[in-house]
């Protein structure tokens, strides 16, 4: 009789976002090979609770003062809860000693130090959360380097990336091309997204997302990020990461070698897929959650490339990969504060291009030699982009 399988033990932060749903039903799902031992989240300490009861997590963070004060007398938690509080309580939960792998599903910034300090402390890393390698993609995978943490990517397009370039030499990678669904707007005149509005902007055709994100689908900044992220991950140069358009979102990359052959990666528009295969990497098993891909009924796959008068994110993005140094990171910043604001309805959903492209324009690009120079420029990004932002009201 052969032995058990011993279990992965993981910290998932940002549990309570569209990310960490997805987790948890992949750890539901193969709970004979996956466990939950801590949990994170910004502030939705009630759901929390719910979680922790259902997997029986007693390690919890809140990033909020105020969420955390209110979980520390949520009786829904199961007995004997620790909780952790702030960015150093995201970092102490990354750093646990009984924790095998940390899923970053944190939006944002907030996710820097601690993925910092889950690699510092040798753990695997999968990450979904993509700011941060667009921010401080040079510092982050020094340190992976320096202390042999792997990083396991968990969105759909660089996990796909991962799958097919295993096993293959980089000199014999010419181009990774990321598809994209093309958003809300894909089949739109362009006469008519003057009036877009953030609901229109919420109904991806394809994925179930938070806001943000889909909002960043429909402009294609968020298939920039991508791309700047797959250049750090994958040690690429910018002329080699390109994106094309799939309105399925069944293909999610295609990798062409040098002698002239493509590699493919596929399944449904699901996030369990990549999760599942990053949390129980090298390992595979069944798919437990959703239905996987059936030969059994005819589709189509449609490619088209992507038209930059619709697109300008994808431009913009595209040119600060190109000029790289802090140019990303502003890039990132400017559309964060944009997006917000349309979300807001306190600008146009065609101002957020105009936003960036005026940020990138005003900050002061470098090439950084510390992280505090990034996130220095960070902050100014932001504080340029909502400047311009008050301009437009």
């Amino acid at each position: 009789m052969s032995a058990p399988l011993q279990k992965r033990r993981v910290v998932l932060l940002g549990a309570t976002g569209s990310i960490g749903e997805s987790t948890l039903r992949v750890i539901a799902a193969h709970r004979d090979r996956l466990e939950l031992v801590a949990i994170a989240a910004h502030g939705k300490h009630q759901r929390l609770a719910e979680i922790a009861r259902e997997f029986g997590v007693r390690q919890v963070g809140l990033y909020d003062p105020a969420a955390l004060a209110a979980a520390k007398t949520n009786a829904a938690f199961p007995a004997g809860t620790k909780f952790y509080g702030g960015a150093a309580g995201l970092s102490e939960l990354a750093t646990l000693p009984e924790a095998d792998i940390v899923l970053v599903a944190v939006v944002g910034t907030t996710a820097l130090e601690p993925t910092l300090a889950a690699i510092a402390a040798k753990k695997t890393i999968a990450l979904a959360s993509k700011e941060i390698l667009v921010l401080a993609g040079k510092f982050i995978m020094a340190a992976a380097r320096a202390s042999g943490s792997p990083l396991l990517p968990v969105d759909s397009e660089h996990n796909a990336l991962f799958q097919c370039l295993e096993g293959h030499r980089a000199s014999d990678v010419r181009r990774v091309v990321l598809t994209a669904s093309g958003g809300a707007f894909r089949d739109w005149p362009l006469a008519k997204l003057a009036a877009v509005t953030p609901e229109d902007a919420l109904k991806h055709p394809n994925w179930a997302m938070g806001p943000k994100i889909t909002v960043d689908s429909a402009t294609l900044a968020n298939k920039g990020l991508e791309l700047i992220e797959a250049q750090w991950l994958f040690g690429l140069r910018a002329g080699q990461c390109q994106a094309v358009l799939h309105a399925q979102s069944i293909m999610h990359c295609l990798v062409e070698f040098t002698d002239g052959s493509l590699l493919a990666q596929l399944c449904p528009p699901s996030m369990t897929f990549p999760i599942q295969h990053a949390l129980l990497h090298p390992g595979r098993a069944p798919a437990g959650t959703d239905t996987a891909l059936s030969l059994d009924k005819a589709f189509s796959l449609d490619f088209r490339p992507v038209d930059e008068a619709r697109y300008p994110c994808l431009r913009l993005a595209r040119e600060a990969m190109t000029a790289g140094g802090t140019a990303p990171a502003v890039f990132n910043a400017a559309n964060e504060v944009a997006v917000a604001a349309f979300l807001a309805k306190r600008v146009p959903f065609l101002a957020i291009p105009r936003i960036i492209e005026q940020t990138l324009a005003t900050v002061k690009l470098l090439e950084p030699d510390a992280l505090a120079q990034v996130l220095a420029v960070d902050a100014e990004a932001r504080t340029t982009a909502t400047q311009f932002t008050s301009q437009l009201k």
